[in-house]
């Protein structure tokens, strides 16, 4: 099973290019404040919520838009630099002369095809008329699985999710890996929870499900009686699903199946047959995540009938393309979906919206323009620099813990070592040559897109696997660990303010985009990335009794988050969001060492009033600072790994007697936990 970590969450990938922060004609790189303490609220004692001291008066004046469920620092550089790629790609899409293939022609055919809403709206549900005659023309189970499989060689997943890559314990093989799918509701608990809030939205559901086959040309009593037969269907599924926490154990995903195995757990599937309508060949294993989910599949087979899988197959191409086709469709889609489901009132200008499909189907080509125009290499090299002094700052840090043994230190602190190290840009840009995209026809783009993605993956097959490749496209602001490629990737579109500046004093940049170098680094070594090895395969390389202190280690850290409200009584599940936990405890630990090491970590030289090691701690918070509507908020407690912002900048710090010492933290003070109850782990 495919394991990346982030430092935000998926719904939170934020294309951006390097504009300034802020629209004011004085906010230069030399004149800007790197922590601005307009932006604080000193009626708040920071020992008693630091989010808020830091950033109390940041949060007053920054409501949520209308057109967004979260507002904080990530978006506001969204939004300051999507005009830089706003230009590039409106200059792709006016440039007459672009050559057949080049970039310019693919990005800027791809967006005008996007933003040309009048045609998409007189296409209306026509673009998918004939995949729909396909699914009509279905007459029984095996139909239903060989239209499945076929649009899975389309690069339309439905029902399971498929990819190649590498084996989690023979990493230098790529192999084919299924997963559980196929659900309309955000994560299989919306379909069992109880409480009111998740109530609420089920009912809605069940709406939108009506609602959307009338949409689609059924009767208000057919489409009554189809979408209870669609939601029965998929409730089964989810039954048969793993729960986000039970999936965290990475040994409990690796099923290892050959055709025969499989085609015994799952009576009535021949995989061999699906593979081949997949254009899979010359595979004799393959990794299934969730065999109790597919053993489902085949029962719901036999016992849900074929016109209802036809529906639901019908069904589930709308909802994937919604957000593509005629606006009746992609607005009851985003009633649903952005609504309802995160509290957003307004959709993204259409602009965006198209620039983030732009991004996800050919962001290596306009990546190329992104960073040809606007990243400078020397962020890379200040970058490597910061890398190196946490590296030896980590591996100092792992010799010194009192908690493991010698053998397994040897083995973590080789692991460290060979952590390969991507900033900035692939240095081999993917080829897109095969890819042909139409100025006036954006379905279709995306369907080709969708295509060459799954081609692309699938010759992967019976090749080495290519660890140049990336997870992430140049502009997102966001970084990674890839435990099997054992690598931490930084793209271009992190490598500014907030998150780092060369003019910027080493407090922010250490404080900013050392914690989120720390984080990466610490997820090689979370409850997850523990368990790979320094080739980055799947393989226990730590003795018993330190893989128990480990877990005790852990248990604080869970027990803490476990701990906090949200909204009413909800709280953060400690278990869901552990890997990030750690990952943020470990960043901020080792990143403030790692500043102690510099000129100014060493002083006790004021800028603005705040000492060196206060600065560091206020550009952590400010990182964090971010105002999230409730509804988004309640999703993100069910699906998200990571912790609500107010908590990620709070709990790390109220375990660092660096940040008592720096604030004057003491008993008594609400973020204040007696030595015993600190969590410290790395």
């Amino acid at each position: 099973m495919k394991l990346k970590h982030t430092l935000v969450a998926g719904a939170a990938l934020l294309a951006m290019a390097s504009c300034q922060q802020n629209g004011s004609k004085e906010d230069t790189a030399s004149t800007r404040k790197f922590l601005d303490p307009a932006n604080m609220d000193t009626t708040v004692r920071p020992g008693d919520n630091f989010f808020m001291y830091a950033n109390g008066a940041w949060l007053k004046s920054n409501p949520v838009p209308a057109d967004k469920t979260r507002w904080g620092s990530f978006n506001e550089l969204q939004e300051n630099n999507y005009k830089a790629l706003h230009e590039l790609l409106d200059a792709a899409a006016n440039n007459k002369e672009a050559k057949a293939g080049s970039a310019d022609q693919k990005v800027g055919d791809f967006y005008r095809s996007g933003m040309d809403s009048a045609t998409i709206d007189k296409g209306g549900i026509t673009p998918l008329s004939n995949l729909f005659k396909r699914i009509d023309a279905i007459t029984d189970g095996n139909g239903i699985m060989k239209e499945i499989a076929t649009e899975q060689g389309e690069g339309n997943s439905q029902l399971f999710g498929f990819y190649v890559g590498p084996d989690d314990k023979n990493v230098t093989k790529n192999i084919c890996n299924m997963s559980q799918s196929g659900l309309g509701l955000p994560d299989r608990d919306y379909y069992f929870d109880k409480d009111e809030r998740t109530t609420k939205i089920r009912d809605a559901y069940k709406k939108y499900l009506v609602d959307m086959l009338k949409l689609m040309g059924e009767d208000e009593a057919t489409a009554t009686k189809d979408a209870a037969d669609i939601y029965k269907l998929e409730e089964a599924l989810a039954a048969a699903s793993m729960t986000r926490v039970e999936m965290r154990d990475p040994y409990k995903l690796y099923n290892k199946f050959n055709f025969d195995g499989f085609n015994k757990t799952t009576p009535g599937i021949d995989w061999k047959m699906m593979f081949a309508d997949m254009k899979v060949t010359g595979q004799d294993s393959f990794i299934v995540a969730t065999p109790k989910f597919f053993a489902e599949v085949s029962k719901q087979l036999k016992a849900t009938p074929v016109e209802v899988w036809k529906k639901y197959l019908k069904f589930h191409n709308v909802n994937d393309m919604a957000p593509y086709l005629s606006s009746n469709i992609d607005n009851l889609h985003f009633d649903f979906y952005g609504k309802t489901v995160r509290g957003q009132q307004e959709q993204k200008p259409r602009w965006q919206r198209v620039m983030n499909v732009v991004d996800g189907s050919i962001g290596e080509l306009l990546g190329q323009m992104y960073v040809d125009k606007h990243f400078k290499p020397e962020a890379k090299q200040r970058m490597l620099e910061l890398l190196k002094n946490l590296q030896e700052t980590y591996a100092a840090r792992i010799k010194r813990l009192d908690w493991m043994s010698d053998v397994t230190k040897e083995k973590a602190i080789t692991k460290l070592n060979t952590f390969m190290k991507k900033i900035g840009y692939p240095d081999k840009w993917k080829d897109y040559s095969k890819l042909e995209i139409a100025g006036n026809d954006y379905v279709k783009n995306i369907m080709a897109a969708s295509a060459f993605q799954y081609n692309y993956n699938i010759n992967k097959l019976g090749k080495p696997v290519d660890r140049t490749e990336w997870g992430m496209t140049p502009p997102t602001v966001n970084a990674y660990y890839n435990p099997a490629f054992n690598e931490i990737v930084f793209p271009a579109g992190i490598l500014q303010y907030p998150f780092f500046d060369p003019n910027a004093d080493d407090a922010v940049n250490y404080g900013g985009i050392g914690g989120v170098i720390g984080h990466e680094m610490t997820h090689g070594f979370d409850d997850q990335g523990r368990q790979y090895d320094a080739d980055g395969n799947l393989h226990d390389w730590w003795t018993a009794d330190d893989a128990k202190k480990f877990t005790e280690k852990a248990d604080v850290v869970i027990k803490q988050f476990d701990g906090y409200t949200v909204l009413d009584t909800v709280h953060v599940n400690g278990h869901l969001t552990l890997g990030e936990n750690l990952a943020d405890l470990g960043g901020i630990a080792i990143a403030y060492e790692a500043f102690k090491k510099t000129k100014q970590g060493q002083s006790e030289e004021k800028i603005d009033g705040f000492t060196p090691d206060q600065r560091f701690f206020l550009s952590w918070a400010q990182v964090w600072r971010a105002n999230t509507k409730p509804e988004e908020m309640a999703l993100r407690i069910k699906t998200d790994p990571h912790s609500p912002s107010e908590w990620r900048c709070n709990s790390p710090l109220s375990n660092m007697p660096e940040f008592y010492k720096a604030f004057g933290i003491k008993e008594g003070d609400k973020m204040y936990k007696p030595e015993a109850d600190r969590a410290k782990v790395w």
